[in-house]
């Protein structure tokens, strides 16, 4: 019989308690708390920042689901080995990198009247065909383009075969709980069983997973297909890129063993204890400044009615690595080639 992970939550909380080479700061947490609570309180940033960016559907359809699933299923790997070597697609006047470089791609291969979300279409697609959908303004291609072969492949013929050939089902049978959502995509899509083994204990980080159902919930601002009675259970997606903000603001502080392989760009395996470290501790870094947020917002009347959870946290650190990415470029991320992120 095999036994279940543990959840996101508790195993960020499991991994931060044995963590050797990753220490999590209260003081920078309580830092970084601050900041967003600024943002907050300026009604600068709330759930609604999802479909304020450009590149992301703003209609309310079930095409819109489709898409989502999709973008998410090949949600992973864009950094480039240097600065001069980067994938990049041209997209209506603008020309666009990493996770957004692929939103492009895929609006534009619609634009074209390429079916790419389409489970009947992407369920066989050739390599030829991605190879088109994802062609580079440069002589860069987009990493791992067999495995995103694989992950369309599997995805679309889970979806034909079990789903009636559309990912609204998968949502439609979960009752608007983000915890049967979190059971399901797993169970049923290998691509997306974000796993790891830490002392001896199955942890579950589900990076792309979580961050699915949270796209839904943002581009549906909690309404019919985003409707989820218990989002708050869904914590950060730990990526590569977030926990690298983390460290520029203090919240993550790493060994000296752990900064000397990170400066040196050796490839982590995944799945390897340091990897896990760094994943793990930063989920539950995230969900420290939650918490003091959330002390932060009782005490200020004027944000009682605010949705606060990790979620919206992930969503402000990752766009604070977009819009500042020149002051953090001497923050190393620790560099893998995963499908899981």
């Amino acid at each position: 019989m095999t036994t279940e992970p543990l959840m996101p939550r508790e195993s960020g909380k499991l991994i931060a308690s044995k963590s050797q080479d990753v220490t999590i700061s209260e003081d920078g947490a309580c830092n970084i708390a601050n900041t967003i609570f600024g943002s907050l309180k300026k009604n600068e940033y709330s759930v609604k920042i999802w479909k304020q960016h450009d590149l992301h559907p703003k209609l309310i359809t079930k095409e819109t689901l489709d898409w989502i699933f999709v973008v998410d299923t090949l949600n992973f790997s864009f950094w480039s080995e240097t600065n001069d070597k980067r994938f990049l697609v041209d997209y209506r006047g603008g020309t666009h990198s990493g996770y957004w470089a692929l939103c492009a791609a895929i609006n534009r291969a619609l634009d074209e009247d390429i079916p790419i979300t389409s489970p009947s279409y992407y369920s066989s697609i050739t390599m030829d065909q991605l190879r088109h959908i994802f062609r580079s303004a440069t002589d860069t291609d987009i990493p791992l383009l067999d495995k995103r072969l694989e992950h369309l492949h599997e995805a679309g013929s889970v979806l034909l075969e079990k789903f009636g050939g559309s990912f609204v089902n998968c949502v439609s049978q979960c009752e608007n709980k983000a915890s049967k959502l979190l059971h399901l995509i797993p169970e049923n899509f290998p691509s997306y069983r974000d796993v790891a083994m830490f002392e001896g204990m199955a942890v579950s980080l589900y990076k792309r997973a979580q961050i699915l159902i949270a796209d839904i919930w943002a581009c549906f601002e909690g309404k019919g297909y985003g409707k989820f009675s218990d989002i708050e259970i869904l914590t950060m997606f730990a990526d590569y890129r977030v926990p690298q903000v983390l460290n520029y603001f203090g919240v993550l502080k790493y060994s000296s063993r752990l900064q000397e392989i990170l400066h040196s760009g050796r490839l982590f395996t995944p799945g390897e204890r340091l990897e896990v470290e760094i994943r793990g501790c930063s989920i539950w870094a995230v969900e420290l400044i939650r918490q003091k947020l959330k002390d932060l917002m009782t005490q200020d009347s004027s944000l009682s009615g605010l949705t606060l959870n990790s979620v919206i946290i992930d969503f402000y650190l990752w766009d604070y690595s977009k819009d500042h990415w020149r002051d953090m470029q001497h923050i190393p991320i620790h560099k893998i080639r995963s499908t899981l992120y």
